[in-house]
């Protein structure tokens, strides 16, 4: 039985665009940026990066990256 005092409710996840993985969106590793009033959070600054270069090619889903 969990006590409503004594367990740490998780902060919500998201998925980085580039590479799909799973992210704190509390405190993401590589940042966050905002692009067409939707916050997108990253597991890396690389792929932060790369998302600047080309974001409709990852929310479109068109371009990945392997990890």
């Amino acid at each position: 039985m969990k006590l409503p005092l004594f367990w740490k409710r998780q902060s919500p996840n998201s998925i980085d665009p580039v590479c799909d993985m799973e992210v704190t969106t509390k405190n993401p590793a590589g940042g966050s940026w905002k692009y067409k009033g939707t916050t997108y959070t990253f597991c890396a600054p690389g792929c932060k990066i790369a998302f600047q270069k080309e974001p409709d090619s990852y929310i479109s889903g068109n371009k990945k990256i392997e990890m």
